[in-house]
Protein backbone atom coordinates (compact mmCIF):
# COMPACT_ATOMS: atom_id res chain seq x y z
CA UNK A 1 0.00 0.00 0.00
CA UNK A 2 0.82 3.27 -0.63
CA UNK A 3 2.87 5.38 1.83
CA UNK A 4 0.24 8.51 1.46
CA UNK A 5 -2.76 6.00 1.61
CA UNK A 6 -4.60 6.86 4.88
CA UNK A 7 -8.34 6.07 6.18
CA UNK A 8 -10.44 7.34 8.89
CA UNK A 9 -13.54 5.29 10.03
CA UNK A 10 -15.99 6.24 13.01
CA UNK A 11 -19.76 5.47 14.10
CA UNK A 12 -22.56 7.34 14.89
CA UNK A 13 -23.93 6.20 18.38
CA UNK A 14 -27.45 7.45 17.75
CA UNK A 15 -27.83 6.06 14.43
CA UNK A 16 -24.81 3.36 14.00
CA UNK A 17 -24.24 4.84 10.42
CA UNK A 18 -21.08 4.45 9.66
CA UNK A 19 -18.75 7.49 8.12
CA UNK A 20 -15.36 7.05 6.01
CA UNK A 21 -12.99 9.66 4.92
CA UNK A 22 -9.61 8.09 2.64
CA UNK A 23 -6.84 8.97 0.62
CA UNK A 24 -5.66 6.20 -2.14
CA UNK A 25 -3.21 6.50 -4.83
CA UNK A 26 -2.67 3.68 -7.47
CA UNK A 27 -4.76 0.48 -7.01
CA UNK A 28 -7.27 1.22 -4.36
CA UNK A 29 -8.94 -2.13 -3.83
CA UNK A 30 -10.26 -5.30 -5.99
CA UNK A 31 -13.97 -5.80 -6.70
CA UNK A 32 -16.02 -6.32 -3.16
CA UNK A 33 -19.18 -5.32 -2.13
CA UNK A 34 -20.71 -3.61 1.18
CA UNK A 35 -24.12 -4.60 3.43
CA UNK A 36 -25.14 -1.06 3.44
CA UNK A 37 -25.94 1.50 0.84
CA UNK A 38 -23.23 4.11 0.34
CA UNK A 39 -23.17 7.43 -0.64
CA UNK A 40 -20.77 10.05 -0.85
CA UNK A 41 -18.76 12.54 -2.54
CA UNK A 42 -15.24 12.67 -4.23
CA UNK A 43 -13.28 15.59 -2.90
CA UNK A 44 -10.13 15.23 -5.07
CA UNK A 45 -8.35 13.74 -7.87
CA UNK A 46 -9.81 11.00 -9.99
CA UNK A 47 -11.86 8.58 -8.20
CA UNK A 48 -12.34 5.50 -10.92
CA UNK A 49 -14.51 2.31 -10.58
CA UNK A 50 -16.69 -0.52 -12.31
CA UNK A 51 -20.07 -1.06 -11.14
CA UNK A 52 -23.26 -2.22 -12.86
CA UNK A 53 -20.73 -2.89 -15.46
CA UNK A 54 -19.58 0.47 -16.52
CA UNK A 55 -16.44 2.06 -15.59
CA UNK A 56 -17.02 5.37 -13.76
CA UNK A 57 -14.50 8.40 -13.44
CA UNK A 58 -15.97 10.79 -10.19
CA UNK A 59 -14.68 14.10 -9.90
CA UNK A 60 -14.58 16.60 -7.26
CA UNK A 61 -18.33 17.25 -6.53
CA UNK A 62 -19.78 14.29 -7.64
CA UNK A 63 -22.18 12.06 -5.95
CA UNK A 64 -21.90 8.38 -5.95
CA UNK A 65 -24.21 5.86 -5.06
CA UNK A 66 -24.06 2.18 -4.48
CA UNK A 67 -26.26 -0.61 -3.37
CA UNK A 68 -25.78 -3.35 -0.62
CA UNK A 69 -24.66 -6.39 -2.78
CA UNK A 70 -23.19 -4.42 -5.62
CA UNK A 71 -19.66 -5.34 -6.67
CA UNK A 72 -17.13 -2.38 -7.57
CA UNK A 73 -13.36 -1.95 -7.07
CA UNK A 74 -11.49 1.10 -6.94
CA UNK A 75 -8.34 2.79 -8.60
CA UNK A 76 -6.26 6.07 -8.85
CA UNK A 77 -5.38 6.75 -12.71
CA UNK A 78 -3.92 9.96 -11.61
CA UNK A 79 -0.70 10.26 -9.84
CA UNK A 80 -1.98 12.58 -7.28
CA UNK A 81 -4.32 10.20 -6.21
CA UNK A 82 -8.09 10.67 -4.72
CA UNK A 83 -10.05 11.88 -1.94
CA UNK A 84 -13.36 11.13 -0.52
CA UNK A 85 -15.98 10.63 1.86
CA UNK A 86 -19.30 8.88 2.57
CA UNK A 87 -21.83 7.12 4.36
CA UNK A 88 -23.03 3.83 5.05
CA UNK A 89 -26.87 3.77 5.23
CA UNK A 90 -27.91 0.42 7.21
CA UNK A 91 -31.32 -0.74 4.75
CA UNK A 92 -33.76 -1.51 7.27
CA UNK A 93 -32.91 2.43 8.82
CA UNK A 94 -32.65 3.90 5.60
CA UNK A 95 -36.22 2.04 4.37
CA UNK A 96 -38.05 2.98 7.96
CA UNK A 97 -36.52 6.74 7.48
CA UNK A 98 -38.09 7.19 3.82
CA UNK A 99 -40.92 5.83 4.33
CA UNK A 100 -42.41 9.08 5.74
CA UNK A 101 -41.36 10.70 2.39
CA UNK A 102 -42.37 7.67 -0.08
CA UNK A 103 -46.13 5.64 -0.07
CA UNK A 104 -46.10 2.42 1.55
CA UNK A 105 -44.00 0.12 -0.49
CA UNK A 106 -45.08 -2.03 -3.17
CA UNK A 107 -45.01 -5.96 -1.94
CA UNK A 108 -41.92 -7.79 -2.64
CA UNK A 109 -39.74 -4.70 -3.13
CA UNK A 110 -36.58 -3.09 -1.73
CA UNK A 111 -34.97 0.53 -2.52
CA UNK A 112 -32.54 1.18 -5.69
CA UNK A 113 -30.49 3.79 -6.68
CA UNK A 114 -31.25 5.01 -10.17
CA UNK A 115 -27.80 6.11 -10.81
CA UNK A 116 -24.40 5.36 -9.61
CA UNK A 117 -22.53 8.87 -10.38
CA UNK A 118 -24.20 11.81 -10.53
CA UNK A 119 -23.62 15.43 -10.75
CA UNK A 120 -26.60 17.36 -8.07
CA UNK A 121 -24.36 20.29 -6.20
CA UNK A 122 -27.46 20.64 -3.26
CA UNK A 123 -26.95 16.73 -2.62
CA UNK A 124 -22.93 16.18 -2.51
CA UNK A 125 -23.51 19.75 -0.50
CA UNK A 126 -26.11 17.77 1.83
CA UNK A 127 -23.94 14.22 1.61
CA UNK A 128 -20.76 16.86 3.02
CA UNK A 129 -22.85 18.50 5.86
CA UNK A 130 -24.16 14.93 6.90
CA UNK A 131 -21.03 13.08 7.35
CA UNK A 132 -19.30 16.02 8.72
CA UNK A 133 -22.27 16.21 11.43
CA UNK A 134 -22.02 12.50 12.33
CA UNK A 135 -17.95 12.14 11.69
CA UNK A 136 -17.24 15.06 14.00
CA UNK A 137 -20.12 14.29 16.41
CA UNK A 138 -22.02 17.29 16.72
CA UNK A 139 -24.55 18.45 18.31
CA UNK A 140 -27.63 15.70 18.23
CA UNK A 141 -29.60 17.97 17.20
CA UNK A 142 -27.08 19.36 14.41
CA UNK A 143 -26.99 15.66 13.16
CA UNK A 144 -30.56 14.61 13.01
CA UNK A 145 -31.17 18.15 11.03
CA UNK A 146 -28.14 17.04 8.39
CA UNK A 147 -29.33 13.77 8.11
CA UNK A 148 -33.12 15.05 7.38
CA UNK A 149 -31.53 17.44 4.62
CA UNK A 150 -29.89 14.26 3.20
CA UNK A 151 -32.80 11.79 3.70
CA UNK A 152 -34.50 14.93 1.10
CA UNK A 153 -32.69 15.10 -1.60
CA UNK A 154 -31.60 11.28 -1.71
CA UNK A 155 -35.15 10.30 -2.24
CA UNK A 156 -35.06 12.12 -5.97
CA UNK A 157 -32.60 9.09 -6.82
CA UNK A 158 -34.14 6.15 -5.20
CA UNK A 159 -37.23 4.34 -6.32
CA UNK A 160 -39.27 0.67 -5.54
CA UNK A 161 -37.85 -2.05 -7.34
CA UNK A 162 -39.12 -5.57 -7.08
CA UNK A 163 -36.99 -7.52 -5.10
CA UNK A 164 -34.19 -9.88 -6.77
CA UNK A 165 -35.57 -13.33 -7.12
CA UNK A 166 -32.61 -16.29 -7.37
CA UNK A 167 -32.23 -16.43 -10.93
CA UNK A 168 -33.86 -20.19 -12.36
CA UNK A 169 -31.00 -20.23 -14.85
CA UNK A 170 -28.21 -20.34 -11.87
CA UNK A 171 -27.02 -23.36 -10.30
CA UNK A 172 -28.82 -23.93 -7.30
CA UNK A 173 -25.70 -25.42 -5.65
CA UNK A 174 -24.45 -21.53 -5.72
CA UNK A 175 -27.40 -20.47 -3.59
CA UNK A 176 -26.92 -23.15 -0.89
CA UNK A 177 -23.33 -22.96 -0.99
CA UNK A 178 -23.87 -19.08 -0.09
CA UNK A 179 -26.33 -20.01 2.63
CA UNK A 180 -24.24 -22.22 4.27
CA UNK A 181 -21.00 -19.44 4.31
CA UNK A 182 -23.82 -17.32 6.01
CA UNK A 183 -24.59 -19.39 8.54
CA UNK A 184 -21.08 -20.42 9.21
CA UNK A 185 -19.50 -16.80 8.92
CA UNK A 186 -17.19 -17.45 12.56
CA UNK A 187 -16.56 -20.94 11.51
CA UNK A 188 -12.97 -21.75 9.73
CA UNK A 189 -14.78 -23.18 6.59
CA UNK A 190 -13.05 -25.27 3.67
CA UNK A 191 -14.04 -26.03 0.05
CA UNK A 192 -13.97 -29.47 1.15
CA UNK A 193 -16.80 -29.06 3.89
CA UNK A 194 -18.47 -26.78 1.53
CA UNK A 195 -18.33 -29.07 -1.06
CA UNK A 196 -20.10 -31.69 1.18
CA UNK A 197 -22.43 -29.54 2.38
CA UNK A 198 -23.51 -28.74 -1.21
CA UNK A 199 -23.26 -32.36 -2.49
CA UNK A 200 -21.25 -31.51 -5.32
CA UNK A 201 -17.10 -31.49 -5.80
CA UNK A 202 -15.30 -28.44 -5.27
CA UNK A 203 -14.39 -27.95 -8.35
CA UNK A 204 -17.81 -27.49 -10.00
CA UNK A 205 -19.02 -26.07 -6.99
CA UNK A 206 -16.26 -23.06 -7.06
CA UNK A 207 -17.34 -22.27 -11.11
CA UNK A 208 -20.95 -22.28 -10.48
CA UNK A 209 -20.31 -19.92 -7.58
CA UNK A 210 -18.36 -17.38 -9.28
CA UNK A 211 -20.60 -17.38 -12.47
CA UNK A 212 -23.57 -16.59 -9.79
CA UNK A 213 -21.67 -14.34 -7.47
CA UNK A 214 -18.57 -12.96 -9.60
CA UNK A 215 -16.66 -14.39 -6.40
CA UNK A 216 -14.94 -17.60 -5.30
CA UNK A 217 -16.27 -18.80 -2.26
CA UNK A 218 -12.93 -18.11 -0.41
CA UNK A 219 -13.03 -14.16 -1.88
CA UNK A 220 -17.37 -14.53 -0.66
CA UNK A 221 -16.67 -15.72 2.83
CA UNK A 222 -13.41 -13.22 3.53
CA UNK A 223 -16.29 -10.48 2.17
CA UNK A 224 -18.71 -12.00 4.81
CA UNK A 225 -16.08 -11.04 7.71
CA UNK A 226 -14.37 -7.98 6.55
CA UNK A 227 -17.93 -6.45 6.26
CA UNK A 228 -18.51 -7.80 9.79
CA UNK A 229 -15.17 -6.55 11.38
CA UNK A 230 -16.04 -2.89 9.59
CA UNK A 231 -18.63 -3.27 11.91
CA UNK A 232 -17.08 -3.90 14.75
CA UNK A 233 -14.39 -1.87 14.79
CA UNK A 234 -16.15 1.46 13.64
CA UNK A 235 -18.16 0.15 17.08
CA UNK A 236 -14.99 0.25 19.01
CA UNK A 237 -14.74 -2.64 20.10
CA UNK A 238 -11.17 -4.10 20.46
CA UNK A 239 -8.86 -5.09 17.45
CA UNK A 240 -7.84 -7.91 18.56
CA UNK A 241 -11.02 -9.11 19.88
CA UNK A 242 -12.32 -8.66 16.31
CA UNK A 243 -9.20 -10.41 14.41
CA UNK A 244 -9.59 -13.45 16.56
CA UNK A 245 -13.38 -13.22 16.53
CA UNK A 246 -13.42 -13.68 12.79
CA UNK A 247 -10.27 -15.73 12.19
CA UNK A 248 -7.86 -13.19 11.42
CA UNK A 249 -5.49 -14.48 14.36
CA UNK A 250 -3.92 -17.42 14.54
CA UNK A 251 -0.63 -18.72 16.30
CA UNK A 252 2.32 -18.51 14.12
CA UNK A 253 6.26 -19.62 14.51
CA UNK A 254 8.46 -16.33 16.39
CA UNK A 255 9.24 -14.26 13.62
CA UNK A 256 7.57 -15.76 10.87
CA UNK A 257 5.76 -13.45 8.35
CA UNK A 258 2.77 -14.58 6.75
CA UNK A 259 0.85 -12.36 4.22
CA UNK A 260 -2.59 -13.62 3.39
CA UNK A 261 -2.91 -11.35 -0.23
CA UNK A 262 -6.37 -10.80 -0.95
CA UNK A 263 -4.87 -9.09 -4.38
CA UNK A 264 -1.78 -8.92 -6.03
CA UNK A 265 1.38 -7.72 -4.25
CA UNK A 266 0.86 -3.88 -5.16
CA UNK A 267 4.59 -1.88 -5.17
CA UNK A 268 6.34 -5.09 -4.05
CA UNK A 269 4.68 -4.76 -0.53
CA UNK A 270 6.10 -7.62 0.72
CA UNK A 271 9.83 -6.08 0.56
CA UNK A 272 8.37 -3.18 1.80
CA UNK A 273 7.25 -5.01 4.76
CA UNK A 274 9.90 -6.75 5.66
CA UNK A 275 12.12 -3.53 5.68
CA UNK A 276 9.46 -2.00 8.45
CA UNK A 277 10.11 -1.00 11.62
CA UNK A 278 7.99 -3.11 12.97
CA UNK A 279 9.94 -5.77 14.12
CA UNK A 280 6.88 -8.38 15.34
CA UNK A 281 5.76 -11.37 13.33
CA UNK A 282 2.54 -9.95 10.72
CA UNK A 283 0.19 -11.51 9.10
CA UNK A 284 -1.09 -9.01 6.38
CA UNK A 285 -4.71 -8.93 5.01
CA UNK A 286 -7.27 -6.48 3.18
CA UNK A 287 -9.99 -5.37 5.32
CA UNK A 288 -12.70 -3.89 3.56
CA UNK A 289 -10.81 -2.32 1.53
CA UNK A 290 -8.29 -0.57 3.87
CA UNK A 291 -4.82 -2.78 4.52
CA UNK A 292 -4.34 -3.93 8.06
CA UNK A 293 -1.54 -5.32 9.63
CA UNK A 294 -1.89 -8.38 12.57
CA UNK A 295 0.36 -8.71 14.23
CA UNK A 296 1.25 -11.93 16.38
CA UNK A 297 3.14 -11.96 19.93
CA UNK A 298 5.80 -13.82 20.47
CA UNK A 299 6.23 -16.49 21.41
CA UNK A 300 3.67 -18.21 19.54
CA UNK A 301 0.12 -16.69 21.44
CA UNK A 302 -3.17 -16.25 19.89
CA UNK A 303 -3.41 -13.20 20.90
CA UNK A 304 -2.31 -10.49 18.61
CA UNK A 305 -3.16 -6.82 18.16
CA UNK A 306 -5.15 -5.41 15.12
CA UNK A 307 -3.97 -1.73 13.90
CA UNK A 308 -4.54 0.19 11.18
CA UNK A 309 -0.88 1.05 10.00
CA UNK A 310 -2.25 4.09 7.88
CA UNK A 311 -2.00 7.53 8.37
CA UNK A 312 -4.18 10.04 10.29
CA UNK A 313 -6.49 11.83 8.05
CA UNK A 314 -5.98 15.56 7.91
CA UNK A 315 -8.91 17.72 8.95
CA UNK A 316 -12.02 18.21 6.55
CA UNK A 317 -12.07 22.08 5.90
CA UNK A 318 -15.09 23.97 7.26
CA UNK A 319 -17.91 24.19 4.70
CA UNK A 320 -18.00 22.89 1.11
CA UNK A 321 -14.60 21.20 1.26
CA UNK A 322 -14.26 21.03 -2.62
CA UNK A 323 -15.27 22.86 -6.16
CA UNK A 324 -18.66 21.81 -7.35
CA UNK A 325 -18.66 19.87 -10.17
Amino acid sequence: MAAHNWIDLSQDADTGIETLRAHFEGHAYDPHWHDSYLIGVTEQGVQQFNCRRTRHNSVPGQVFLLEPGELHDGDAPTVDGFTYHMLYLDPQWLAREVSAVFEEAPANSQLSFANTLICDPRLALATSQAFQSLHSSELRIVRQRAMDQLLELITGQLYWRTRYHPDPRLPQVAHKAREYLHAHLHHDVGMDELARACNVDRFRLTRAFKSAFGLAPHAYLVQLRLARARHLLAKGEPPAQVATLLGFCRPEPPGSLVYARLRPDPGGLSQTLLKSSRQVARGFVKLDSIDWFIGVSPPCSPLCSLSCCLHSSPPLPPGPPISWC
